[in-house]
């Protein structure tokens, strides 16, 4: 990958090889797109403050998150489907974040089950859970994923609903691929992926299947999927799993300070401010400019991770600068899995660390705690940002 040199070569490499309905599931946001727009359109508007001739010759990008040490401020986020970017796609991305130092979390929704991960792993992630209907099936993989020795749970809290992809719709997205002369043709043009599909692990939900009684097959495990997102769904929940989940507990999709407030109430660890990648409320605000008035009601009770829209290490800076303590990074590895498969996921992974270094030593700064407000044109430090950093 020798002339790869940003994400967004990875995202060309990416559409090239993998069939159009799974590269588009990745990719795309909720009805008109305007909240995936504004992801990346607020982070592009904010400034970084350039200084000169500070010494910046011991810089490091570790730090830590719900006390586990990180290479740097990286969290792989939770992706569903990673498995039908490239065959065994989860595995390789869980490889390629445990060679790097920084955490994976495998979606309720992943090709590749919780066990075949920690099997082929044999290191501790992160995983992520869908409260559905069923509230047995949420026991019960959260068992499993005890079981797998998962070092955290990432409670995802903004699906009670699903938000419409006209992507997905239009291209008949559906696992494996449906059946149309397009998606046909579109297939048999990349027979590297398709190749890697077929020698992987699995082929469906790799967390469901086997575990959802009378779903014989993979048409009415999808339906019962789509039928189990609950808008019932409440905080009550959100107190159920803390009392059955031993570990760590993050919750992701927290847009609002009066939300953040409640789930430290509740107990949870950290939160991660998101909109789900732009990809569930069409309109809803990006996530970077929710971020600063949630770190500021809550940063100094809890960790606050960010996640939405990240392609650049100068994202990852604008984001810490606000009141993050790190990022999820979620499209920016998904591009390097599909372009390249573990060694593309270690590429998107070592292009955000080096633009992050090469960010802090153009705006005199040496270490991850350091980094708050005053690395922005016109930003200052809050009393919590700078609390929160000690």
């Amino acid at each position: 990958m020798k002339n790869i040199t940003c994400i967004d070569d990875l995202r060309q490499l990416a559409r090239r090889r993998v069939p159009r309905a799974f590269f588009d599931y990745a990719d795309s946001g909720s009805y008109q797109e305007e909240t995936l727009r504004a992801n990346r359109g607020d982070l592009e508007r904010i400034k970084l403050r350039q200084r000169i001739l500070v010494d910046v010759s011991q810089r490091s990008l570790a730090t830590t998150v719900i006390g586990q040490k990180l290479s740097s401020p990286m969290i792989l986020a939770p992706v569903g489907l990673l498995g039908m970017q490239r065959g065994d796609g989860e595995i390789l991305s869980a490889n390629a974040a445990n060679a790097a130092g920084i955490p994976f979390t495998l979606s309720t929704m992943s090709i590749c089950s919780i066990e075949d991960v920690a099997e082929a792993t044999r290191k501790p992630f992160w995983f992520q859970l869908y409260v559905i209907r069923d509230r047995d099936f949420s026991k019960d993989i959260l068992a499993r994923a005890v079981a797998a020795k998962c070092n955290a749970l990432v409670l995802t809290v903004d699906l009670q609903v699903l938000g419409q992809r006209h992507r997905d719709i239009k291209n008949g997205m559906t696992v494996p691929p449906e059946i149309r002369i397009a998606n046909v043709i579109d297939v048999a043009t990349k027979p590297a992926w398709a190749w890697s599909v077929l020698n992987g692990r699995s082929k469906t939900f790799g967390n469901l299947a086997g575990h959802v009684k009378g779903m014989e097959n993979v048409n009415e495990l999808a339906k019962w999927v789509g039928e189990q997102f609950d808008p019932a769904l409440s905080w009550k929940d959100v107190e159920w799993i803390k009392k059955i989940w031993p570990g760590k507990l993050i919750l992701k999709g927290i847009l609002d300070a009066d939300d953040a407030k409640t789930a430290v109430k509740l107990g949870a660890d950290a939160i991660v401010v998101s909109n789900h990648g732009g990809r569930q409320l069409d309109g809803a605000p990006s996530s970077i400019s929710a971020l600063p008035a949630i770190a500021d009601a809550v940063g100094s009770d809890t960790e606050v991770l960010f996640d939405g829209g990240v392609r650049t290490g100068a994202d990852i800076m604008r984001a810490l600068a606000l009141g993050a303590r790190a990022c999820m990074i979620g499209r920016a590895y998904v591009y390097g899995l599909g372009a390249g498969g573990q060694v593309g996921v270690a590429k998107a992974i070592d292009i955000l660390e080096k633009e992050l270094s090469v960010a802090m030593a153009l705006t005199g700064t040496n270490r991850i705690a350091d980094i708050d407000g005053r690395v922005l044109v016109g930003g200052a430090a809050t009393k919590k940002a700078a609390k929160r950093k000690r």
